[in-house]
């Protein structure tokens, strides 16, 4: 036997009957062997002189009968199996002393030999890479297999576009096998470590890729775009192919050094392909595909963990170099721990010890059935405003008898993670609604009586205005202030509907005395506009994420919507989904994501002023990422969902006060508070003077104590539709809509 080349585990491949020919089965190999996904892989020959790639499996493997019988049914459905970006399958041996697989010889440069050697490619040559390695999963994916092994390593470079393996060793034989959400995962690994020149930075990721390959980076395998999404969401975009050849020089002619190493006639520069014809109807909208992403993952959620604090101030680890040098898949994280600036106080290197939320189911103080189901909910500590797509009713929120009498104002939409149609202040319920004979009105309503104070014909309001799509479907009502505030996105309409067509955000301004227009701005930079409970400065997102660098800036209701200061954000996608704001305020702070998506920033709504940050970090270098934060009534506590976990600080400094945490939860599905909430729609987490309300993903609704983090309730139906589910907080209690029944329950639970 003769020890050839070390593999990445550091074990070592002995292939049998080498001494002399270098051979395996029929093959003679040529130059060294490299890892990748299960074994090596070799440039080879047959004795006619044809080339062909080897790849022989590594020594643990071939000792499993069962890892042969897996191979032998994989190469038999693996050579049914074509795509433009995929190397067939052309032999195998699944009996001989070291199993091994034949593909046919593509001459090219093996991805991570590339970077290392040229550094990182271009956006042009990024997006031929996505494209090319998402056509080949899609291929396998639809075929229901998985690759498993897609990572610089196994990605080849070819003249005419990326290429991998019909095959993958690990996906083919692994048992259990991976999943195609973790091909995806290695896909958006792979093609970051191409962007940042092997060094795992997402900002060195183009605009026009940043979105979806993040997505495909999410902690959350359910959150990650398909194959399909992904090819869909690069055609939609729409940006020209690159002229000539898509790699660059220097990687050509080493490519073609390659080439020649092993005998091959290929070496000169040809074009990039044509793309393969989608079947219509096959694809996904980029509007659904960021719907996707925006459920529960372009508003990013971290996996569960139990959370600790540090004062260290090193940057986080942008994820852990696995075997193969890229990203690591996240796997369950065994803690968390947030770095403070140095303005904030210093928090203790252990900090508080995670609350497991735990507590009596709860006790109802009422509970109605109706003939319908809301769409959506108001309440005060009086009265409960609840819509269906029939009509207005208002409840006595003490005993859940009538109150008024119904009015014929709906909404058949409701609340969802776009658009909140209702809001209260100062002794007044808004609407987004319609009437038999009208559509698009906002309404107002005394809460004392119950009847009509106003109402406004949006679309009459604002003639010659670009033409609002949907009044509900990206809309969300605040009010504050004296000032009722309708925002959301406006798309210029010729009757015909295309993703590719202008969006604006706006924000309109209304009286809430009568319902007077004070003024309105649009732009693409409003999108995702947060409303303070008081004072008169707003924050809003950019609203396309292609056309220039994300960032939030407050907006200046006192000067009719004047652009103020602004901040960049450098992990913008959570924003770039319309709907409800992904920021929040406290104490006359705004707060919102900022680092990579992993930071708290509190800054002082005013100036930009940054006042704080906190780092939120895995212990194990899993990266996480926090939702929408928000505060108590009195401003002082800010609470941040960070995957399973909520994290109550203190808004004058950021020091921790509680860490309370979701039993049962993991990286495979289990519950989270915060993606469920989105999920769920509108205000995910809402407060009482003493209490902290929010969701998880098994629509378990909990209360819990904001002096402590401890559980003081908690209310689920098993009963529930998979729609429906909806709640609201009114003074001491939570009202919660579950299908046609009406639930009243205290905030102490008695």
């Amino acid at each position: 036997m003769i020890r050839r080349s070390t593999w990445r585990e550091g074990l070592t491949m002995e292939v049998p009957g080498a001494e002399q020919n270098r051979r395996i089965g029929p093959y003679t190999l040529l130059g060294s062997g490299r890892a990748v996904g299960g074994g090596e892989i070799f440039a080879a020959r047959t004795d006619e002189g044809l080339l062909v790639t080897v790849t022989v499996a590594g020594p643990e493997p071939a000792a499993n009968p069962e890892f042969r019988d897996r191979l032998r049914a994989a190469v038999e459905a693996a050579r049914r199996r074509s795509g433009t970006f995929l190397v067939p399958v052309v032999d195998a041996d699944a009996d001989a002393p070291v199993p091994w697989v034949a593909t046919r010889f593509t001459a090219g440069l093996p991805l991570r030999r590339a970077v290392d050697r040229h550094g990182a490619l271009g956006e042009p040559a990024l997006r031929v890479l996505a494209d090319g390695l998402a056509r080949a999963l899609a291929v396998l994916h639809g075929s229901g297999t998985v690759h498993g092994g897609v990572d610089p390593d196994a990605v080849l470079l070819t003249m005419d576009g990326p290429r991998i393996g019909a095959l993958g060793l690990v996906g083919a034989t692994a048992s259990p096998p991976p999943s195609p959400t973790d091909d995806m995962f290695d896909l958006g690994s792979t093609v970051l470590y191409a962007a940042s020149g092997g060094e795992q930075d997402t900002d060195a990721l183009p605009a026009s890729l940043r979105e979806v390959i993040g997505g495909c980076l999410y902690p959350e395998p359910s959150d990650r775009p398909t194959a399909e999404q992904l090819v869909d969401y690069l055609e939609h975009q729409a940006l020209p192919a690159p002229g000539g050849g898509w790699l660059p020089p220097a990687v050509t002619a080493d490519m073609a050094a390659e080439a020649a190493a092993v005998g091959s006639a290929r070496a000169v520069q040809g074009p990039v392909p044509p793309r393969p014809v989608r079947t219509p109807g096959t694809g996904v909208s980029r509007r659904n595909l960021i719907i996707s992403l925006a459920g529960g993952a372009a508003l990013l959620g971290g996996g569960a963990a139990a959370l600790a604090f540090s004062g260290d101030s090193a940057p986080p680890p942008e994820g852990r170099a696995g075997g193969l040098g890229t990203t690591a898949r996240p796997t369950h994280p065994s803690g968390v721990r947030t770095t403070s600036a140095p303005s904030a106080s210093p928090s203790s290197a252990d900090g508080p010890e995670p609350v497991l939320l735990a507590g009596p189911d709860a006790a109802k103080a009422w509970s109605r059935t109706g003939k319908r189901a809301p769409t959506c909910l108001e309440a005060s500590d009086k009265v409960v405003m609840v819509v269906t797509d029939k009509a207005t009713s208002f409840m006595e929120a003490a005993s859940g008898d009538r109150a008024f009498d119904a009015l014929n104002t709906r909404n058949s939409f409701g609340a969802n993670m776009s658009t909140y149609p209702t809001a209260y202040a100062d002794g007044v319920f808004y609407l987004l609604c319609d009437t038999p004979g009208q559509f698009g009105l906002l309404a107002a309503f005394d809460a004392a009586d119950g009847k009509v104070k106003w109402a406004v014909n949006l679309a009459a309001s604002d003639p010659g205005g670009p033409k609002i799509v949907s009044n509900y479907g990206r809309q969300y009502l605040a009010a504050s202030g004296g000032t009722v505030y309708v925002c959301g996105v406006v798309r210029k309409y010729d009757g015909k509907f295309s993703v590719h067509d202008p969006v604006t955000g706006y924000i309109r301004a209304f009286a809430a005395t009568n319902g007077k227009k004070l003024w309105q701005v649009q732009g693409t930079d409003i999108n995702n506009v947060l409303v303070p409970p008081s004072g008169s400065r707003l924050l809003a997102a950019s609203a396309i994420p292609a056309k220039q660098p994300g960032r939030v800036q407050m907006i200046d209701a006192a000067r009719k919507g004047a652009r103020g200061w602004k901040a960049p954000l450098r992990y913008p996608s959570s924003y770039y989904a319309t709907g409800w704001p992904l920021t929040g305020y406290a104490d006359g702070h705004f707060l919102f994501a900022g680092g990579k998506g992993d930071t708290l920033s509190v800054v002082d709504a005013a100036t930009g002023t940054e006042k704080w940050h906190q780092l939120f970090e895995a212990k194990n270098g899993d990266q996480v990422r926090i939702g929408t934060p928000f505060a108590g009534p009195d401003g002082q506590t800010v609470y941040v969902p960070v995957g399973s976990d909520l994290v109550a600080l203190a808004t004058a400094d950021g020091t921790p006060r509680w860490v309370a945490t979701v039993d049962g939860a993991s990286d495979t599905g289990g519950a989270n508070l915060f993606t469920a909430s989105l999920r769920l729609g509108g205000r995910h987490a809402q407060c009482s003077a003493d209490t902290v309300f929010a969701t998880d993903s098994a629509k378990t609704l909990w209360a819990i104590d904001a002096a402590t983090g401890r559980a003081r309730w908690k209310y689920s139906d098993p009963s529930q539709p998979d729609v429906g589910f909806r709640w609201t907080v009114g003074g001491d209690r939570v009202f919660i809509a579950s299908h046609l029944t009406m639930t009243a329950i205290a905030a102490d639970g008695r």
